[in-house]
Formats: C-alpha cells, structure tokens, sequence
C-alpha cells in the first residue's frame, strides 16, 4: 500500500459549490475510485494565515500499477465530466510540477 497526500487552492467563492458537489458525489466517479484501487480517500479544506483557502487530498493506493489505475481514471468519461464541474473552483498552486493538477506532497512522517 502506498500513501499520497496533494494540496491545491480553493476559489473562495466556490467553497459551497465545491462541499455540495463532495456531499453528494456522483457514484459513477466514486465506483470509479474504488476501481482504481484508491482507499481511504479524504479531502481536507483550511484557511491558511496568507488568507486563502487550500484543499488536502490523501488517499491510500492498493493496486500494482498506480500510473496505469491513473491512466484509467482519467480516460472515464464520467470522471472527466465530474472533474470539469470541480476544476473552476480550484487554483492549482503555481510551483506545482510540471502536469500535475493538485500538487504532490512529500510523506515526512507515518506512524501505524
């Protein structure tokens, strides 16, 4: 099992658009997810002190092909719908590498 964590920015005013879509999430996507081999999925959102808001992804991964479970998330038609209704209350960070939409974040510390 492998671990990730992403972080991305929140447009303020699309705060409650964002939480409505997440309470009710379409269950083709989440199906999808599962598919996937993604497991514990959480999303996070905080204010931070510079005044913006930030999303905090984590997920555990259980597959043995994380770039192929990837690559078969992002070729579903319903999970491209569902994004294109969450991008525009997003702000990807502007240091983020090159492809990624959230920005991976290092593991420092795990304790089971």
């Amino acid at each position: 099992m492998r671990r990730f964590g992403w972080v991305i920015g929140l447009k303020e005013d699309r705060i409650e658009e964002y939480k409505k879509l997440h309470a009710a999430a379409w269950p083709e996507v989440l199906e999808m997810i599962s598919e996937c081999h993604f497991t514990n999925y959480s999303i996070y959102l905080r204010k931070l002190p510079d005044g913006k808001y930030y999303l905090f992804s984590y997920l555990e991964y259980t597959g043995d092909d994380f770039e192929a479970d990837c690559s078969k998330m992002a070729a579903d038609e319903t999970t491209q719908k569902w994004w294109d209704v969450c991008k525009p209350c997003m702000e990807p960070l502007p240091d983020r590498a090159e492809g990624e939409w959230w920005a991976d974040m290092e593991e420092v510390f795990h304790c089971d």
